[in-house]
């Protein structure tokens, strides 16, 4: 539902850091929504999305770079007053009671200690945690610190109650516990809260949760879908329509954007002979290894070549969007497509598949060097040089135009997984160079 008046919108939302050496570095470009009284919203995306940024900048924590957030109509300057936040690292001071921890987001409001008091029991009464209002955290496990988290929340009784992967830190079960409890106290009549906005990457989490679920694209990013989920809760992830949905969700994430069409086409704006310019953080490199991407290849040739999304995690016990790696791995290499939720095998991933080590290996190289933007500028840049050698400082700088610190050496490090397993390049741990492979007909020299 969002019929409801409107408790926070964001209009325009940008937000750009500066990087260490003076770079910007976009995280969200433009993003426009409202969270309405009465619905549940996901903010579903992957690494890269913003969408904890995204959490911040409604919270009123961190100012957007252009753009407005207004709670009730009025701009926000400084913390959101009408909002509480549960965090996935549960945020618990270690020295207080599970009451005290509770009642420490209404002592920062000067909340008088009688009316704190009275909330902090109700709201420990609610989310299940009587008889614990003494214990320190440590004796507590993951799920009880969590429902700490949620209760100290739900205690300040906001308008809206924002969830920045509240659940990850869980172990599945008790996360699927959490979940199901968050929804009976949603669909009861006791909750203090009107509108929920969870932030997550767990599709299914999503579907079972929201009523409606804004997908979000990566690098800077900008809402991609909006869906709303019109499946009466409780929700069955076996029930056809909440399968259908997760398959929806699914192929929007793990379709490609328009520059890595181009990259992966070799078409791109202007004349049609022109090489796209396709930056490594237009199309980052995900995070898997030439082995898993092996493995599920060898996987989807086993089953004729084409398997449903949303069967092949079940199939392999996964989440559904634990396989977001390797079906972004095997798209952008063109080892397989994607066709409304289905993965197909392409020729060359049926040859990477069932060939030889030796045959595979240069298989991959072979497409990594033409297909993966990042070893592409690596490739350009070692052969340009005397020597073949580069070190890794000048790629790590290039790289931080468009990611963070961190980002910059992660996108790096599977770059020379990658390249060294296709025969590239090497890389000298000791030295911290990069070297060109000495075989022509592997190098493209």
């Amino acid at each position: 539902m969002t019929g409801g008046p409107v408790i926070v919108e964001a209009r325009g939302v940008t937000k750009t850091f500066t990087t260490p050496d003076g770079r910007a570095l976009p995280v969200l470009d433009g993003v426009s929504f409202a969270l309405h009284e009465g619905e549940i919203v996901a903010l579903l995306g992957k690494s890269g999305s913003g969408k904890s940024t995204l959490l911040r900048c409604i919270a009123g924590l961190i100012a957007p770079s252009a753009g407005t957030v207004t709670y009730r109509g009025s701009l926000l300057n400084g913390a959101n007053p009408g909002v509480a936040m549960v965090f996935q690292s549960f945020a618990l001071l270690p020295w207080l009671t599970v009451q005290q921890n509770v009642e420490l987001a209404m002592q920062a409001r000067d909340v008088p200690s009688e009316i704190r008091v009275a909330k902090a029991l109700r709201a420990i009464d609610l989310i299940g945690l009587d008889g614990f209002e003494s214990a320190y955290p440590k004796e507590l496990s993951g799920g009880m610190r969590q429902r700490v988290g949620f209760a100290r929340a739900l205690a300040v009784e906001p308008d809206a109650l924002l969830m920045d992967e509240p659940f990850s830190a869980l172990d599945v079960l008790t996360a699927a516990n959490l979940r199901g409890e968050l929804t009976r106290l949603w669909e009861g009549h006791d909750f203090p809260v009107k509108a929920v906005l969870i932030v997550t990457h767990n599709i299914e989490e999503a579907v079972q949760l929201a009523d409606r679920i804004l997908v979000l694209s990566s690098n800077p990013g900008r809402i991609r879908a909006e869906l709303p989920v019109k499946i009466p809760r409780p929700r069955d992830r076996h029930d056809p329509a909440f399968e259908q949905l997760v398959d929806t969700v699914y192929g929007i994430l793990t379709g490609r954007e328009e520059a890595a069409e181009h990259a992966v086409a070799g078409t791109g704006p202007g004349s049609e002979s022109a090489e796209p310019v396709v930056t490594p953080s237009e199309l980052p490199l995900p995070e898997v290894s030439a082995g898993g991407l092996s493995g599920l290849l060898e996987i989807l040739a086993a089953k004729g070549g084409e398997e449903g999304l949303a069967e092949l995690a079940d199939d392999l016990s996964f989440e559904v969007d634990d396989l977001l790696p390797l079906i972004d791995a095997a798209v952008m290499l063109g080892l397989a497509e994607v066709h409304e939720a289905q993965l197909e095998i392409t020729e060359q991933g049926l040859e990477f598949a069932t060939g030889d080590i030796d045959a595979s290996k240069t298989l991959f190289g072979t497409l990594i060097s033409e297909r993966a933007p990042l070893i592409k500028a690596i490739m350009r840049a070692l052969r340009a040089t005397a020597d073949g050698t580069l070190r890794e400082g000048f790629f790590l700088d290039l790289l931080r135009r468009g990611f963070s610190v961190d980002e910059a050496r992660h996108q790096l490090d599977i770059a020379i997984d990658w390249g060294r397993y296709g025969e590239l390049f090497e890389y000298d741990a000791e030295s911290g160079q990069l070297v060109l492979g000495s075989d022509p007909a592997k190098v493209g020299a």
